[in-house]
């Protein structure tokens, strides 16, 4: 099982429920998830501090903002 790492400040409203990281930004099969369930947590916004959109596909490893 490979472990997704996240930035630490994405957020996704599904986290405020009892549920994991993994769990709450695991995509679920037929699930529409779009960009306005995530924000980041440094901008309060839909964009990160690069100005790129926030997203659990986006929010990673590489990207010039990403925190782990």
């Amino acid at each position: 099982m490979t472990m997704n790492t996240f930035c630490k400040h994405l957020r996704t409203k599904k986290m405020y429920v009892n549920a994991a990281p993994e769990e709450a930004l695991a995509e679920k099969e037929g699930e529409h998830i779009t960009a306005c369930h995530f924000w980041c947590n440094r901008t309060q916004r839909e964009l990160g501090q690069d100005d790129r959109p926030v997203h659990v596909n986006l929010c990673k490893s590489g990207r010039i903002c990403f925190e782990e």
